[in-house]
């Protein structure tokens, strides 16, 4: 996909709308080129070892705290033209944006992500990740970054489904998760290394005034 115009019926990005629509969650074990899934990695690292990472907070605005016990990642928001990979990815996701647009009806304006780093033993509990007072965010898009990941490493992705079934995805690089942001609780389990991911939202305009 890399450095290609992926276009808006690419059959993967075709596939990721029908669950959507059928199921409200997809699982595509394979999304990017491994080359572009390393390339993303290693950037996150990059930024780890530059202490560019912070301490993720629970809650918005004023109510905004640092609270490990409830959610353990480091991250930072990425922007466009920080980097090539990051760009790419982006570009991925934008066509992404617009399947969706044309075949769920649903608005998307724009798309935010930021690289998130779970140190070993760290977690984040169940939540839904639209706001209570905030509608924007509609889709969710989790990709994982890393490499051979067993599955006794742990950090699966937990995800709470019809009649509260659980569902747990192994965070192994280049396999990416979407579901709607307000409909399907998630938690993150702890694992025995670190976990690394590029997490964001596809969001609509809001209801809140100018």
């Amino acid at each position: 996909m890399r450095g290609m115009h992926i276009p808006t019926d690419h059959l993967l990005l075709s596939r990721i709308v029908d669950d959507l629509a059928e199921h409200g969650w997809s699982q595509q074990n394979v999304f990017l080129p491994s080359a572009l899934t390393v390339e993303l990695a290693q950037e996150c690292r990059k930024r780890a070892r530059a202490g560019e990472l912070a301490p993720a907070a629970v809650g918005r605005g004023p109510a905004q705290e640092i609270r490990e016990g409830i959610r353990g990642d480091r991250i930072q928001w990425i922007e466009p033209g920080e980097s090539s990979a990051c760009d790419a990815y982006l570009g991925v996701m934008d066509a992404l944006r617009e399947a969706l647009n044309r075949g769920l009806f649903i608005g998307l304006e724009d798309f935010e992500c930021h690289f998130a780093q779970y140190p070993p033993g760290s977690v984040y509990l169940r939540h839904l990740d639209r706001f209570r007072d905030d509608d924007r965010r509609m889709v969710s898009a989790v990709l994982y970054l890393n490499d051979a990941w067993q599955a006794d490493d742990g950090g699966e992705l937990r995800m709470y489904l019809e009649a509260d079934r659980a569902h747990d995805v192994q965070p192994v690089g280049g396999c990416l998760v979407v579901f709607l942001s307000g409909q399907v609780p998630h938690e993150v389990l702890p694992a025995r290394r670190d976990r690394l991911s590029l997490t964001g939202w596809f969001r609509r305009r809001g209801n809140e005034p100018f």
